[in-house]
């Protein structure tokens, strides 16, 4: 005989089958401030706090947006995980921030064991690669809310901080330097635009002459971690602020951390804009202007320094291999 609640459309079997598989994915992160295994009703992490005078705990929740919905229909989950842990890193980051552990949400139409299973293992390299551990989360079934075959993610990242050098943005002043990243494509930013108007006109799997992959592979290219890049560089020299620009585009994300009274002077002809910007604007019609507040138009960290420090800001993130570019300045 069925059991109703699996009749209702949740499996206590697949739930159990998803932690199996997680379990290795989950304990290949952790490190020796992870005092318990998955499965516990909280999850414990003993922090070593002997290098801190005054240690601040940084915490950020985000998702990763409608990306989703290009990971589910080409069926492919790894990458999706290495999202959401690197854009919830790069928001401590910006803050001066070490990550310490990340946890995760997971909410499925059906539980497919083996999709969760690739997700986590996303979330697996990415902690790796941050050098955090993930430490627990939990999966949901929730027929009725999300269609067969659809899911949603979010991450909770928590760091730390030594109080004095927290990076807040707080002696930002008039003739500061704004100097870009490159970003790895979209990130995680912008999706239900894009989707809405390059399916359209182009297929996921369509090998575009101006792409170096097909549209679906640059679509679920990977948000990029830049916590080394901000180690390495807080720790050579003064960095005024950071903005990780995620919705709301340059402009939208940078204002954050500025004073009240300053405001951001962008050169927009400073950088070429990545092809697959170009695609989504020319697709849609879509203004200059829109694009800039939707997008990061192939800049996805944004640091501020003083004009005094330019020449060997530059100098350091040259020589690891980066391609820093001046986009404007603070007035």
């Amino acid at each position: 005989m069925a059991k109703k609640y699996e009749e209702a459309g949740v499996s206590i079997k697949a739930g159990d089958e998803t932690v199996d598989k997680i379990k290795n994915y989950a304990k290949s992160t952790f490190n020796k401030s992870v005092i318990t295994g998955i499965g516990h009703f909280g999850a414990f992490y003993q922090p070593d706090l002997s290098k801190f005078k005054e240690p601040v705990l940084v915490s950020s929740v985000d998702g990763v947006g409608t990306k989703l919905k290009i990971a589910i229909e080409l069926n492919k989950h790894d990458t999706i995980g290495q999202d959401l842990v690197n854009h919830c890193v790069n928001d401590i980051a910006v803050c001066g921030a070490e990550p310490l552990f990340f946890l995760d949400y997971m909410a499925f139409g059906k539980l497919d064991p083996s999709v969760a299973s690739e997700i986590v293992k996303g979330f697996s390299i990415a902690c790796k690669e941050n050098g955090c551990a993930l430490i627990g989360g939990e999966t949901a079934e929730m027929p009725g809310v999300y269609q067969l075959g659809d899911y949603d993610l979010s991450g909770t990242i928590v760091g730390i901080v030594e109080k004095s050098k927290i990076i807040k943005g707080d002696n930002i002043v008039s003739g500061d330097v704004l100097i870009g990243v490159p970003s790895s494509g979209l990130h995680t930013n912008g999706y239900s635009l894009a989707r809405k108007v390059l399916l359209k006109k182009y297929n996921l799997n369509e090998q575009l002459s101006s792409l170096n992959k097909n549209l679906g592979e640059e679509l679920l290219t990977v948000h990029r971690s830049y916590l080394s890049l901000i180690r390495t560089m807080k720790g050579k020299l003064e960095i005024k602020g950071i903005s990780h620009i995620t919705g709301g585009g340059i402009v939208g994300n940078t204002k954050r951390i500025m004073p009240n009274g300053l405001k951001l002077k962008i050169d927009w002809s400073k950088w070429i804009v990545p092809t697959i910007f170009k695609l989504i604007q020319e697709a849609g019609d879509i203004t200059d202007e829109e694009m800039r507040e939707v997008f990061n138009m192939g800049i996805g960290l944004v640091f501020i320094v003083s004009k005094e420090n330019l020449e060997s800001f530059l100098k350091i993130v040259k020589d690891l291999d980066e391609q820093p570019i001046i986009i404007g300045v603070v007035e």
